[in-house]
């Protein structure tokens, strides 16, 4: 786990920051302090070597407390991919004897290590929607899955059938702000009915801003080709849950990708949550800072893809100059540039040579 890191600490031998590094490198380089780790210190390098910001783990904060304000004991994380959040939760509820749940199709090998570590973690090797009705009511649910309308609309209503009317838990969700927010993302589109999935790009690259998929943006499984527009989004399912049940509110604090909180207005902790929520909530600062993070997010990655294909048509370019050093139609060609220039053809034109190649060559 990395060191917390007041402010944006650097190795001072450091005199020029690579971006443009495997994510292999870019682990070494954190752990050799040469580049700054700006995420949560309990986010894994590994995780997240480009530092996205991808794991709701950057919110713990204010998970953790509206947990605490909830007097939590039992809590339900949906989508634990690798542990990371899942062990914050954990090391959370060691001391209030609370116990974790952890659902996952796919858990990466972390997360099941953690659970064979932890025995106050029961991880449930399946879908959400198959795994939530055998489960029985909880305190809270972190949902943190397949980012779409459906997927997310369907554990909603699974939790509240278990829960009863008068009886929802506390209710956590990432992703609720660009761009998961308003477009749909599918893991696999298959497990979605038709009339509720969205037309697809596969890979397909998002920018903020831009409704349609763009080559070079944040890159996406199977991202909603537009954004926008009904069933579209985990914030829109959110708030189409809100709006068909009475009593209930939604907080959004726009940071990380975005971290939605809904309650029940009449649960016996809910003026405390508020109080602990309402100065984020949808806060404009916080919410500008999250756009301007995004933007500079994607705008990186397009930047690092044309250098990549620029390196990648140098390489070649470079291959065939070489090539062309030791080709006998080269030397021909050098004599009949040396030739043309001495009689006055051309002259405004260097000469084709060897040399000049060699320079080119070394220069790139």
């Amino acid at each position: 786990m990395p060191e917390a890191v007041a402010g944006l600490h650097c190795a001072a031998s450091v005199q020029r920051p690579q971006l443009n590094l495997s994510p292999d490198d870019l682990v070494r380089a954190y752990r050799a302090g040469e580049l700054p780790w700006t995420l949560h210190p309990a986010c894994d390098f590994e995780s997240d070597p480009g530092q996205w910001g991808a794991s709701l783990i950057n919110d713990a904060e204010i998970t953790l407390a509206a947990l605490e304000v909830a007097g939590v004991r039992s809590v339900v994380e949906i989508g634990a991919y690798a542990g990371d959040v899942t062990r914050v939760l954990l090391d959370w509820g060691r001391e209030r004897g609370a116990k974790v749940v952890a659902i996952d199709p796919s858990p990466q090998p972390e997360l099941v290590r953690l659970a064979a570590e932890r025995p106050e973690l029961t991880l449930i090797e399946a879908t959400s929607h198959d795994a939530l009705p055998d489960l029985g009511p909880k305190d809270a649910y972190v949902i943190d899955g397949d980012h779409n309308y459906y997927t997310v609309s369907r554990e909603l209503e699974l939790i509240a059938d278990m829960a009863g009317p008068d009886a929802l838990p506390l209710l956590l969700f990432h992703d609720v702000s660009w761009p998961h927010g308003r477009r749909d993302d599918y893991f696999s589109p298959q497990l979605v009915p038709d009339d509720y999935r969205q037309p697809t790009t596969e890979g397909g690259g998002l920018f903020p801003g831009v409704p349609k998929t763009t080559s070079g943006g944040l890159p996406y499984k199977w991202p909603a080709a537009t954004e926008g527009g009904p069933r579209n989004g985990v914030l829109t399912a959110v708030e189409d849950f809100v709006s068909s049940h009475d009593g209930l509110r939604l907080a959004v604090i726009p940071a990380f990708f975005g971290l939605g909180v809904v309650w029940r207005t009449d649960a016996p902790y809910a003026d405390e949550l508020a109080r602990l929520l309402d100065p984020l909530d949808r806060h404009p600062l916080v919410a500008r800072l999250e756009a301007n993070r995004v933007y500079h997010l994607a705008s990186v990655h397009v930047q690092l893809m044309e250098v990549a294909a620029a390196r990648e048509r140098i390489a070649r370019q470079e291959a065939v100059l070489t090539r062309l050093l030791g080709s006998s139609a080269f030397f021909l060609a050098e004599r009949l540039s040396r030739l043309r220039h001495r009689l006055g053809i051309g002259r405004e034109s260097p000469i084709v040579s060897r040399e000049l190649l060699r320079e080119t060559l070394n220069h790139n």
